[in-house]
């Protein structure tokens, strides 16, 4: 039976998405149906490592890190978890042979979030770079099913996109970051004098990214385009919202895409696909 423990750790990794991200979930529904499950898989595995160094503060985060982090490789090697989201996991990355080196770098970024409060800019490049860029390149394995001449050509851009994205979700988060977690992502920037120059250039930052990783997106299969391009826009609109919202008021208000301009996103997004005008 275990076609059954494979689809209920499946369903745990999908219920998983769907409850801590409706938006992304949302853009999961748009790829081909082949590779909505191992994108949930994926999902599911990073959402329970961030609630590990996020959430869990009256337990010790770094123990139960450490457990899981061990567990995970445990689940490389034996093909199996009887943590249901760990076996959903570890049978994405041996079935399109994900490179193991990617989910170090993720554990490294999340075991900084354990520890560092600031970052220079070197910290600060290789925390982007674990804590989103790889996991965009884990999904771009998925996109790619094994055709690794694409993913070379497209990991540039799967990663200015992973990149662009995370740090959106930064200034989107600054409150919750910064007073609740004292956590300050952005080099030499301070947030209780946050200023208008200060989010200037982090937002010519983050264009530069979404610019490189647009022509990526156009480069993608058919099958993964399309939810990539909504996940595009969606973030695109939080962008473009938060750069209208002075810094004073970024510091104490999460911004956010409300549900209709969410619906509206995913029409646009269609015709737009349908037509070939991305």
């Amino acid at each position: 039976m275990m076609d059954v423990f494979d689809k209920v750790s499946s369903e745990c990794s999908q219920l998983t998405t769907k409850r801590y991200s409706t938006s992304f979930s949302s853009a999961i529904g748009l790829l081909h149906k082949d590779l909505q499950t191992p994108i949930y898989h994926i999902y599911g595995f990073v959402r329970f490592a961030d609630e590990i160094v996020d959430t869990f503060h009256s337990h010790n985060k770094a123990e139960l890190l450490a457990e899981f982090k061990k567990e995970t490789y445990q689940a490389f090697e034996r093909k199996i978890s009887l943590n249901p989201i760990l076996h959903s996991f570890q049978m994405v990355v041996n079935e399109y042979q994900i490179d193991h080196a990617l989910v170090d770098a993720f554990f490294k970024s999340m075991e900084f979030d354990l520890t560092k409060q600031s970052y220079d800019a070197e910290g600060y490049k290789e925390y982007i770079y674990g804590s989103a860029e790889v996991v965009g390149l884990m999904c771009l394995y998925v996109f790619c099913k094994g055709d690794k001449h694409t993913y070379q050509q497209l990991k540039p851009a799967a990663q200015s996109l992973g990149s662009a994205f995370q740090k959106i979700n930064f200034l989107r988060d600054i409150k919750a970051d910064s007073q609740q977690l004292e956590r300050v992502y952005f080099p030499g920037v301070d947030f209780n004098a946050f200023t208008e120059t200060d989010k200037t250039n982090i937002e010519k930052d983050i264009y530069k990214d979404f610019l490189d990783g647009y022509h990526g997106i156009l480069q993608l299969p058919d099958s993964a385009a399309f939810g990539v391009y909504v996940a595009y826009q969606y973030y695109w609109r939080l962008f473009v919202k938060i750069k209208q919202t002075p810094a004073k008021v970024l510091v104490d208000k999460r911004i956010r895409v409300s549900d209709v301009a969410k619906t509206g996103i995913i029409l646009i997004s269609w015709i737009r696909h349908r037509l070939r005008l991305r």
